[in-house]
Parts: C-alpha cells; sequence; structure tokens
C-alpha cells in the first residue's frame, strides 16, 4: 500500500500499556506518520489482541484498528536489563506514551526525571483513570468509572430509568484523543525550548471535558442536567422521528433560521411566526407539542423521502444507520474513511476506521495492520536502532527480558 507522507514523519513513540486508552493515542500518532514501537511484556501480550466481538479462526480484529502503523516487541521493564534496554531507546525517542496506574513507571525506576536525564527532549504521555497528581490518583480507572463519574452517564438514557452506557469504552477513546492533542502541543513546544514535559491526562477528566455547559448551568443556576431520551431539553426541534416504515430518522432545526425552513418545507409556513415555536426559547418550552407535530408530519413519508426533502430544503436530517448502513455510506467511502487494511494475522483485508483529520499536504495513511505477533519486530527495533548483535539478542531471549 502506497503510504502519503505524514505531518510526523521522523517522530518515534515507544507505546507502554495495554488495552485502549493509550493505544488509540499511539495509533492517532501513527496515522499521522510518526513511527509507533509498541512494547508488551514477553509472554503476556496485550489483550486487544483477543479482543473484539467478530472471530474468524481464532483471529480478533479490535488489534486491526489500534495497533495500526505500529512495529510490536517485547521487553520486560520489570527486569533490570529490560530498563537498561528501554533506556537506550528513549536517547532515539520522542514521545513515550502510557497508561499505567501512577506511579508505576518510577517504582520501576523510570520516572520523567530519570527519562529526562537520558534525553532531555522526551515527552512522557501519561494516561490514568484520575490523573497523576489528587487524592484519587492511586486508584486504577477503567472508562465505565470514568463515564460515570465526570457525570458523562447521568446524562445518558431516558428520565427515571438507569443510565446506561454506550457499547463502546467513550471514555478511553476521548482519553486517548486528548492524550495526542496533548503530544502534538508538546512537540511544538520543544521546537521553541528544546525540552520535553509531561502530558497528563485522566479518563474521567476527558469524559468531564465534553459536556458542554453543564458546569456553568449548575454553578450559577443550580440545574442539574438529566436523562433527555432521544432529545435535548430545551433545544428543539433536535430529535427523532419515526418515518412511515417504522424506521427513524433525525431531524435538527433548533436554529430559528433552519426552523423557518423546516416549517415551510412540512407545508406548514406558519408555524415559524407562532408564538409558541417562534424563537428558541419558546419552542423550548413548548418541546413535547413542536414533537407531536413534527412526528406526525415524519410519520406519513418514507425515511428517504424525509431526508431529501428536507436536505434540499437546507434542514439538518439524516438516518440512524447501523454499521452495515456505514459501511456502505459513499460519502464516508468518498471520503477514504473506511479503510482497508491487510491483516497478517487473519491473511485478509480487512475495513477500518480512516485517518482522522483529513490534511490537505500531509495526510498520513495506514502503513500496516499492526503486528501477527507479540515481539514481531524485535530484531529490526533493537538490532537496527541499538546495534544489538544476534547472540545479544539470544541471550536476552533466554533470560527472558525480550
Amino acid at each position: 500500500m502506497t503510504t502519503p507522507t505524514g505531518a510526523l514523519d521522523g517522530i518515534r513513540v515507544l507505546e507502554l500499556g495495554t488495552l485502549i486508552s493509550g493505544p488509540f493515542a499511539g495509533r492517532l500518532l501513527g496515522d499521522m506518520g510518526a513511527e509507533v514501537i509498541k512494547v508488551e511484556l514477553p509472554g503476556k501480550p496485550d489483550p486487544l489482541r483477543t479482543w473484539g466481538q467478530a472471530e474468524v479462526d481464532g483471529h480478533h480484529f479490535f488489534w486491526t484498528v489500534h495497533a495500526r502503523n505500529k512495529k510490536a516487541v517485547t521487553l520486560d521493564l520489570r527486569a533490570e536489563r529490560g530498563r537498561e534496554l528501554f533506556l537506550e531507546l528513549i536517547e532515539q525517542t520522542d514521545i513515550v506514551v502510557e497508561n499505567f496506574r501512577p506511579g508505576t513507571l518510577e517504582r520501576w525506576g523510570l520516572g520523567f526525571d530519570a527519562l529526562r536525564q537520558r534525553n532531555k527532549g522526551i515527552i512522557l504521555v501519561r494516561v490514568s483513570g484520575y490523573g497523576q497528581t489528587g487524592p484519587d490518583a492511586h486508584k486504577a480507572g477503567y472508562a465505565s468509572v470514568a463515564e460515570a463519574a465526570s457525570g458523562l452517564r447521568h446524562m445518558n438514557g431516558f428520565a427515571g430509568g438507569p443510565p446506561p452506557r454506550l457499547a463502546l469504552s467513550l471514555g478511553d477513546s476521548l482519553a486517548g484523543m486528548f492524550a495526542a492533542q496533548g503530544a502534538l502541543a508538546a512537540l511544538y513546544r520543544r521546537t521553541v525550548t528544546g525540552e520535553g514535559q509531561v502530558v497528563d491526562v485522566a479518563l474521567t477528566e476527558s469524559c468531564l471535558a465534553i459536556q458542554e455547559s453543564t458546569i456553568p448551568d449548575y454553578d450559577v443556576g443550580g440545574v442539574v442536567r438529566g436523562p433527555s431520551g432521544t432529545r435535548l431539553e430545551g433545544i428543539a426541534p433536535s430529535n427523532i422521528y419515526q418515518a412511515a416504515d417504522g424506521s427513524w430518522v433525525v431531524i435538527a432545526a433548533n436554529q430559528d433560521s433552519v426552523f423557518a425552513r423546516l416549517c415551510a418545507a412540512m407545508g406548514q409556513p406558519e408555524l415559524a411566526t407562532d408564538p409558541r415555536f417562534a424563537d428558541h426559547g419558546a419552542r423550548g418550552r413548548n418541546q413535547d407539542e413542536l414533537d407531536t407535530i413534527i412526528g406526525k408530519w415524519a410519520a406519513q413519508r418514507a425515511p428517504e423521502d424525509i431526508i431529501a426533502t428536507l436536505s434540499d430544503a437546507g434542514v439538518i436530517a439524516g438516518p440512524i444507520n447501523t454499521v452495515a448502513e456505514v459501511v456502505n455510506d459513499p460519502q464516508l467511502r468518498a471520503r477514504g474513511m473506511l479503510a482497508a487494511h491487510w491483516d497478517e494475522g487473519a491473511e485478509r483485508t480487512v475495513l477500518g476506521p480512516g485517518i482522522i483529520p483529513v490534511l490537505s499536504e500531509t495526510p498520513g495513511g495506514i502503513r500496516n495492520a499492526g503486528s501477527a505477533r507479540p515481539g514481531q519486530h524485535n530484531d529490526e527495533v533493537y538490532t537496527g536502532l541499538l546495534k544489538k548483535t544476534a547472540a545479544e539478542l539470544a541471550a536476552l531471549r533466554t533470560e527472558g527480558v525480550l
């Protein structure tokens, strides 16, 4: 596969830790052209290798998503010789990404101060449940708890019911994105100062950061935003409506000008000046009544007719797709957002998400779908970067360091 030049070509990343948040950050950096070296413990590979709901001949595909564009080495950082090798790698590395519990690297003698002694420009990206400081820093963290503790999960679901979670680890993905963002900011700062720094990302804080005005609304007005089902309370119309065939479409027209276009498209232009719906505040107060009106209109039409009619009128509308529809979406296909990976382990091409964001000059690319086995690139990395001989590598394997 031909790979476009990435914006981070020439940047080397060492990725430690397992599961989702750290590997997601590493994937994002790798997508943009960085050389990412994934470090796994000998005999205890990243559990992501066996995650994913689809299985073909014992092969799972979560790994295909987050291990792409990475080289895989094994290294035991708990062993003295392993730590020595790691510090040698640090001398030729720009970014370290880890998502251990805070204090783990320090117990191994590999905290930021130790890394900085070997490379003053090193950037240490640390992802944890609650951050590196504070009374909860010592706690282990998962996305499920972070989503709940941050208040994010409290706003999900329907009023009066239990707060469900999304069928994915949203908190991990958010933390991975903020970690990559922090790494880029630190890289830029390093061009000015020559110095590295620590990027401290918490799962809980990542979930908190996306919650719009919930904090000032509570601080100023005592408002505790709760679950609102398929809509946002006070933001109208912005809901899902059932079409004639029983499927659902999203219609969002809460801006005054867009609402006027919706009313005209429904053949009810008078609603735009009706005192009940004439402005944002009025529509929010009369949300139930407005949803009923739009629902009756939608129920008489096929979903594709609803979407086409409203789109032509400049009203935001769209289907609620399953992944089966997503993989055939012409817009996503045209944008390269459904990208083919050659998966060595499965010996087949597998679709995955494309490179986001799209850069005009350095768009990045997918160079590989991740290693088929732990330590696949040991010889390449340790011989190529650290100039170790075959005999030295054999001895390290015998010692269990690799």
